[in-house]
């Protein structure tokens, strides 16, 4: 991939995506618009650490992220984690971009506000940063609780704007909550499947049709 003359800007953008849907993609369009992004590698996890296996097999949820994706510029559906072995740790995932990008890429690694709060129970969460910045997206909630493992991991690698961000390749934390903010979630979109409810408007038309083809979410255990 040919970049332009100033560093690439890269993001990873991780995730289940069991069902992909409307905020995940409007969320990584803004992103890329806002931050000059070249493009934003959407990773679907394999065998996500942090949460039970999804019911649905990768090999759907990539081809519903690559249906999602289309011809959107910028956004790549990527399968790497799939096709590695073992739990899919984000630390992994960053060191092979970082590898295809170079050492003078600016890499970001981008996590909603949920996933951010519990950074510091993830796997080696402080040599992330040896490869990548971490962009947090979502508005702070008033009942916020305030870890002091957390704190004590991102304190002092806190940044106040897009541009200090990209100063350097890696090791910052910004947080970021001017995408548009939508209450949809994938588990609720399964729970309206298996109840043989509506899912239209909530994800791109061909997610919806691969979903109804395949007989995917028809029981909630997923």
């Amino acid at each position: 991939m040919v970049m332009s003359e100033r560093n690439a800007r890269v993001a990873m953008f991780g995730g289940t995506f069991n069902p992909v849907h409307i905020a995940h993609l409007r969320a990584a369009v803004e992103l890329r618009e806002a931050l000059s992004l070249d493009v934003i590698h959407m990773v679907p996890a394999h065998l996500p650490p942090h949460r039970s296996a999804p019911g649905v097999s990768s090999e759907d949820r990539l081809s519903m992220l690559k249906l999602a994706l289309s011809d959107t510029p910028g956004l790549v559906a990527d399968d790497r984690e799939i096709h590695r072995d073992g739990p899919s740790w984000s630390l992994d995932t960053l060191r092979s971009l970082r590898e295809q990008y170079g050492q003078k890429a600016r890499l970001l690694m981008v996590l909603g506000r949920d996933a951010f709060l519990k950074l510091h129970e993830w796997h080696r969460p402080e040599a992330l940063f040896d490869y990548a910045h971490i962009l947090v997206i979502g508005r702070p909630e008033s009942d916020e609780v305030q870890c002091q493992a957390l704190e004590t991991l991102v304190e002092a690698r806190r940044v106040d704007s897009i541009d200090a961000l990209m100063a350097t390749p890696c090791g910052s934390v910004l947080d970021y909550d001017k995408t548009t903010a939508m209450a949809i979630s994938a588990t609720a979109i399964r729970q309206a499947l298996a109840s043989g409810h509506s899912v239209r408007y909530l994800m791109p038309p061909a997610v919806e049709a691969f979903i109804d083809q395949h007989g995917l979410y028809l029981d909630t255990s997923g």
